[in-house]
C-alpha cells in the first residue's frame, strides 16, 4: 500500500447542494480525476449506507437495514450503533490483515461506535482524541455547522502524525437537515467542509481521495401512520422508524421508510393491498420482496416494509407533531449521491454506488 487511501462520507450531500453552492477544491478535485452521479442504499438512512461503504457489500451481506431495529425473537427495540451487527468484513479489518492501518474520524459517535472496532484509531467529535482537542480545541456541538470542518481537520491531523494506510471520514449531517441547498447558511457550510477538504488533499502526501454521501434530502410535508391505517381495517400492526436514532433534532426519527409488524402474520396479502392503495405510500413490499429488490438481510426486517413519496414521512400523530420546514431522508428518492474522485489511478473502476468506495478499496487498494 504505497499511498493513503481517504474515504470521506459527506452525510446527506444530495448533488443539489453541489448545484447551489461554491465548491473549488471539489470542483478541482473533479476535474483532475473524475465526478459521476450514483446511488445509494434504500433504506436511504446513515447506518445501512455507510456500512456498504466501509464493508463494499450490500445489506444482505453486511446485515445492517436500519438505525433501529425491533428484535422479534428476544422482543426487544434497539439502536443499531455496536460493530456486532455486522456481519461482513470490513475495510478496516482487510487493511489490518495486509499490516497496513488505518483511522476512523466521525462527527457522530454512533458511526465510531458502529464502524470503528477493526480501526486502529477511531474516535468522534463526542469523543475526540487528547491530540486533537489540544490542536484544534474543543470540538463544536454535534448540532453545528462548524463540527463537520473539526471532523476533517482532526482526521488530517492524525494523518500528519502517523502514517495510515486507509482513513475513513464520516460528517454529520445536520447543516441538511435544517438547511436546503439555496439557503446562506448550506453555502456557509459547504465552504467549511470544501476548505477543511482542500487542506486535507494538499498536505498528506500521496494521497487518493474518494468522497460521497449516504444519502440526500428531501423536504417533507406530510405525515403517515401506517397501523392507524392498518386498524381502520381490523388488522393490527407495529410499526418502527428505520431514521430513528438518537438525533434527534436532525429529523425528529421522521423519515420516508419504515418497518411494519403484523400482530397476525397471516393478515400479510390484506396488509399489502391496504397499504398500497393507502395515500403517500409509493411502494410497499413484503420482507421477501424487500429483500430481493433492495439486497438486505431477510431476517432483520418488518413482515413490510414501505416507502413514501418524496414529501412523506412515516410517524405517530399521537407521539408527534410534523415539525415545520422539516428536511429528512429514507425513501427512495434521497438515494442520489455524488461520488468524487482524484489522486488514484481509478481507470477501468467503475463506480455506480457508494458502496463503490468500499469494494474498490477491497479490490484495488488492499487486494
Amino acid at each position: 500500500m504505497p499511498r493513503t487511501t481517504v474515504l470521506v462520507m459527506i452525510d446527506g450531500l444530495d448533488p443539489e447542494y453541489l448545484d447551489a453552492c461554491a465548491a473549488p477544491n471539489l470542483a478541482r478535485f473533479a476535474a483532475d480525476g473524475f465526478r459521476v452521479t450514483g446511488g445509494g442504499m434504500v433504506p436511504s438512512v446513515t447506518n445501512v449506507n455507510n456500512t456498504s461503504m466501509v464493508t463494499g457489500h450490500y445489506p444482505a451481506v453486511h446485515g445492517i437495514v436500519s438505525n433501529y431495529w425491533l428484535d422479534q425473537q428476544a422482543g426487544i427495540e434497539q439502536y443499531v450503533e455496536s460493530g456486532e451487527f455486522i456481519t461482513s468484513d470490513t475495510i478496516f479489518a482487510q487493511c489490518r490483515r495486509q499490516g497496513g492501518r488505518s483511522l476512523l474520524s466521525a462527527s457522530k459517535d454512533k458511526l465510531r461506535r458502529l464502524l470503528g472496532q477493526d480501526a486502529d484509531l477511531a474516535f468522534s467529535s463526542e469523543q475526540p482524541t487528547p491530540a486533537a482537542v489540544s490542536a484544534l480545541g474543543e470540538p463544536p456541538h454535534v448540532y453545528s455547522l462548524e463540527v463537520n470542518r473539526w471532523t476533517i481537520e482532526s482526521a488530517r491531523l492524525a494523518l500528519l502524525d502517523e502514517h495510515y494506510d486507509l482513513a475513513f471520514i464520516a460528517t454529520t449531517d445536520y447543516a441538511m437537515h435544517t438547511y436546503g441547498p439555496h439557503h446562506p447558511e448550506s453555502a456557509r457550510h459547504i465552504a467549511l467542509l470544501d476548505e477543511a477538504l482542500g487542506r486535507l488533499a494538499s498536505d498528506v502526501p500521496d494521497v487518493q481521495l474518494l468522497i460521497t454521501a449516504d444519502h440526500g434530502m428531501s423536504d417533507k410535508r406530510r405525515m403517515v401512520h401506517l397501523p392507524d391505517v392498518l386498524a381502520a381495517h381490523g388488522i393490527g400492526a407495529q410499526a418502527v422508524p428505520i431514521i430513528k436514532d438518537q438525533y434527534v433534532v436532525h429529523h425528529s426519527n421522521l423519515g420516508g421508510c419504515i418497518y411494519v409488524h403484523l400482530d397476525d402474520p397471516a393478515a400479510l396479502d390484506d396488509a399489502l393491498a391496504v397499504l398500497a392503495a393507502t395515500a403517500g405510500i409509493e411502494n410497499v413490499f413484503s420482507r421477501e420482496a424487500a429483500a430481493q429488490r433492495f439486497m438486505l438481510m431477510p431476517d432483520r426486517l418488518g413482515d413490510i416494509l414501505a416507502l413514501g413519496q418524496e414529501d412523506v414521512v412515516f410517524g405517530n400523530p399521537a407521539e408527534i407533531a410534523l415539525p415545520p420546514g422539516l428536511r429528512s431522508h429514507g425513501s427512495a428518492h434521497e438515494t442520489t449521491v455524488p461520488i468524487i474522485g482524484c489522486g488514484g489511478d481509478f481507470g477501468g473502476f467503475a463506480f455506480h454506488e457508494n458502496r463503490d468506495l468500499g469494494r474498490y478499496v477491497s479490490e484495488r487498494v488492499l487486494a
